[in-house]
């Protein structure tokens, strides 16, 4: 078994219902599935004119193929009918597998950790919330990383929603 790490993103239609749906569709496949808060951030890269995103992180354990994980990110994009028109366009879903375990992996389906996982206030302060002994190999602690990327993205960057929660349903 691995710890495993995913960042959720929406930033278009029912953004929160969007990540609900993710974590509904991907939450079975771990085990001990835990989902951090919904945070509102400023889009990253990719067109400027596009409506600001709701981020969570999901994690948990499992023993799926690094691959066979990778395949359940696509299906759930696909399940709220994510069109890939621009890259860092806006979305309806947006899955990225940021760790599994202490897997580095570099071939032309994946990369493990995720190449812009450290850089990433969006991914870094909702993992750190929901895991935060959690490390990025060969980066270091994410509650850090989290701090220095917040530090130079300015303390509005990632703003929590305090208004809604996403949760593990049926496990």
């Amino acid at each position: 078994m691995r710890r495993v790490a995913l960042g959720l993103g929406a930033n278009l239609g029912d953004r929160v219902a969007a990540l609900q749906g993710a974590v509904d569709l991907l939450a079975p496949l771990l085990l001990d599935a835990r989902v951090s808060s919904v945070y509102e951030t400023a889009p990253v890269g990719g067109p400027a004119d596009q409506p600001d995103y709701a981020n969570a992180v999901l994690v948990g354990s499992t023993d799926l193929d690094p691959h066979a994980l990778l395949d359940a990110a696509p299906a759930a994009e696909e399940a709220w009918h994510r069109v890939r028109q621009v890259r860092w366009g806006p979305r309806t879903l947006d899955v990225d597998v940021l760790r599994i375990g202490d897997l580095e992996l570099h071939d032309e389906r994946l990369e493990l950790p995720h190449p812009r996982a450290a850089e990433r206030a969006f991914v870094l302060v909702p993992w750190a919330e929901v895991e935060p002994d959690a490390e990025l190999v060969g980066r270091g602690a994410v509650v850090e990383l989290a701090a220095a990327a917040v530090a130079d993205a300015g303390p509005d960057a990632v703003r929590r929603r305090d208004d809604v929660a996403l949760e593990v349903r049926g496990l």
